[in-house]
């Protein structure tokens, strides 16, 4: 433990009351920022209720533009981010009224409300948004933006009317290409299309970039010659042009004949309901939890099944009827058991509010094993980089409770409880009925 080791007992005092400030300040700008959302939601029904009385053609559309053009002029902001404002707010205020509250009593941050709404913006039904937002709240109290993320989209799924197979047959219909112009010569490349494809895509680069670097680290030391000094993103820069602008276009008529090509490193977690032919409904009327791609991305249930159908092997991961907690991960040829079972259960780094996935962490002893800790699954878990250097090398210190709850606590002696995020798969509820007993399923 080297960081911070000579602070005094008043400059930790200090930093203590910055943190308590800065925590009261967020809550503050939080409140402000919904008050502004409130603001400007208003001044959008205001303008729509001066066209409908005024009976404008138009439908509304150039009284919202005056609206937005006053509000823009004296904001010194232009009137299209106006309007895109106004946009935004009256989908949080009217459609989420629950989350705006939220907000505005400093519970959730602006961030948190972004990521709820846009994870159940298609959410039609006023029922299903109200329930989805009490259940996500509760998550987002103790969660940060990016790991509610996809916690977010999970519990949207429960009350979607639509399963992930229809709303992703819809979806693909908008992929497309752009591109940007930038400064000093440069310009952007954009791509919009199936999650399986661009993570695929994206992951292949990243391993010829890894590739060629060392390949040409040996070959300089070898031969004494000029070593390639681009970074990893320049790589895969230059690789995604060479690629397209040389590369010749085979596997572009079919879907599958894409998808063969993907041999990248991406982990496609599937409930065993998702792999059946047809997906399957719980007695609720919901379908069955999607399958996901790195643990936060829903695909189809026909990609999933064709990753399935082509892969060597599978991790198996044995999850509890009713609470969904992982038991155990099995496979078929096994090899390094333990570091499966990790990954299944930790899912993304451990330390509060980092989301990286578990697959580019390390695996750290929570007690060292040079003091006696156990290599066991009580004793293990998934810290980034960042965050294992910060374990080992600041007052930062961590406890495993049973479960694979860690207890995280501070230099300032506050307490941190991360949690095993919830697994992608179904629980099964025990209910009453008449003469008896019933087990009924539902995705949690």
């Amino acid at each position: 433990m080297e960081a911070m080791v000579d602070a005094t007992d008043s400059q930790m005092a200090m930093l203590a009351d910055l943190v308590e400030s800065l925590a009261a300040a967020e809550a503050t700008l939080s409140s402000m920022q919904a008050a502004r959302d409130g603001l400007l939601a208003l001044a959008g029904r205001l303008a729509v209720d001066i066209a409908q009385e005024g009976r404008h053609p138009d439908g509304g559309d150039m009284t919202i533009r005056s609206v937005a053009a006053e509000i823009g002029a004296i904001q010194r902001v232009s009137d299209r981010t106006v309007e895109r404002r106004m946009s935004d707010a009256s989908w949080l205020v009217d459609r989420f009224p629950l989350v705006w509250h939220a907000q505005g009593a400093g519970r959730i941050s602006a961030a948190h409300s972004r990521v709820i709404v846009d994870a159940g913006a298609h959410l039609d039904d006023a029922a299903d948004r109200e329930a989805y937002a009490a259940e996500v709240l509760e998550v987002a109290a103790v969660e940060s933006p990016n790991r509610l993320r996809r916690i977010a989209r999970r519990i949207a799924e429960k009350y979607q009317k639509r399963t992930v197979t229809e709303r992703h047959r819809d979806a693909r219909e908008k992929r497309r290409v752009w591109m940007k112009d930038g400064e000093d010569g440069m310009a952007e490349l954009g791509m919009h299309g199936p999650a399986a494809l661009v993570h695929g895509m994206f992951d292949r680069l990243s391993q010829m970039a890894h590739t060629h670097k060392e390949q040409n680290a040996k070959a300089a030391k070898q031969t004494d010659s000029v070593r390639d000094e681009r970074t990893i993103d320049q790589l895969r820069a230059d690789l995604l042009a060479d690629l397209v602008l040389t590369g010749t276009p085979a596997g572009h008529d079919t879907e599958d004949g894409l998808l063969g090509q993907i041999h990248a490193r991406v982990e496609v977690t599937v409930p065993a309901s998702s792999l059946m032919t047809g997906e399957t409904t719980s007695a609720a009327g919901h379908c069955s939890p999607p399958a996901e791609l790195d643990g936060s991305i829903p695909i189809d249930a026909w990609t999933a099944r064709f990753f399935a159908g082509i892969v060597a092997g599978w991790d198996r991961v044995f999850t509890h009827p009713s609470s969904g907690a992982t038991l155990a991960v099995d496979r078929y040829r096994p090899s390094e058991q333990l570091r499966r079972h990790l990954r299944a259960r930790d899912q993304r780094c451990r330390f509060p509010t980092c989301g990286l996935v578990a697959r580019k962490c390390d695996v750290d002893h929570n007690v060292a094993a040079a003091t006696g800790g156990a290599t066991s699954h009580e004793n293990l878990a998934a810290f980034c980089r960042r965050h294992h250097m910060l374990k080992h090398h600041s007052p930062w210190h961590v406890r495993q409770s049973p479960g694979g709850v860690l207890e995280w606590t501070s230099p300032t002696g506050r307490m941190y409880i991360d949690e095993p995020p919830a697994q992608n798969t179904v629980r099964f509820a025990e209910t009453t009925g008449f003469g008896g007993h019933a087990m009924t399923s539902a995705p949690f």
